[in-house]
């Protein structure tokens, strides 16, 4: 493949990720992609066979991304990196430019009921468990008689700032997803779970 097909299968992918982050696949022709692209609809055919290989293409894309920075987390966590509440998705967001349509992205392939939404949230589900086995080993959380709940309680929480980041603006008026949004959700996060939301004796 020359340089110039590379770069224009990228923008075919980052055109087409951008739009079906806004509108849903369904809801996108390939008409809309290379008008976006900049490049013609036979190219699209061309590189990718089919609108379903495209969006397998994107689908790939975003997994990919998803992918590096999860071994960018595990990582800082192996050398004593802190990760709580929203630790993943803090790291994510910090790894993506400004405006990125992926966070948008993976609230749609998480939500499809799709196999690459659920293979996406069984791996990220599998980090939730390790992370809560080694903060238990590191006697840094509180032993619970029901490890896999406790992880999926953990991840609910933290996937909390992408599948409702709309209605979570809305009522905070602004965005968790931004740097000040992720710093006020993690500490109010760790108040949480480290002190406890309710008294056990009302006073």
């Amino acid at each position: 493949m020359t340089e110039e097909e590379r770069n224009a299968r990228e923008r075919i992918v980052a055109a087409a990720l951008a739009l079906f982050a806004d509108h849903g696949a369904d809801a996108v022709s390939l008409r809309d992609i290379a008008s976006r692209a900049d490049v013609s609809q036979p190219l699209i055919s061309h590189h990718f066979g089919s609108r379903e290989g495209l969006r397998a293409a994107v689908d790939d894309h975003v997994t990919a991304t998803f992918d590096h920075l999860l071994q960018m987390s595990m990582a800082e966590l192996a050398d004593g990196g802190a990760t709580t509440a929203s630790g993943f998705v803090e790291a994510l967001v910090a790894g993506l430019p400004p405006g990125s349509p992926i966070p948008a992205y993976l609230r749609r392939m998480l939500l499809s009921g799709e196999p690459a939404g659920r293979a996406l949230f069984r791996r990220w589900y599998a980090v939730s468990v390790d992370i809560l086995q080694r903060l238990d080993a590191a006697g840094l959380a509180r032993p619970t008689s029901d490890p896999p709940m406790r992880a999926a309680f953990l991840l609910a929480n933290d996937l909390a700032m992408i599948l409702l980041h709309d209605h979570l603006s809305d009522v905070l008026g602004a965005d968790p997803l931004s740097p000040e949004g992720l710093q006020r959700w993690a500490a109010d996060a760790m108040d949480a779970y480290t002190d406890g939301v309710f008294r056990k004796d009302p006073t």
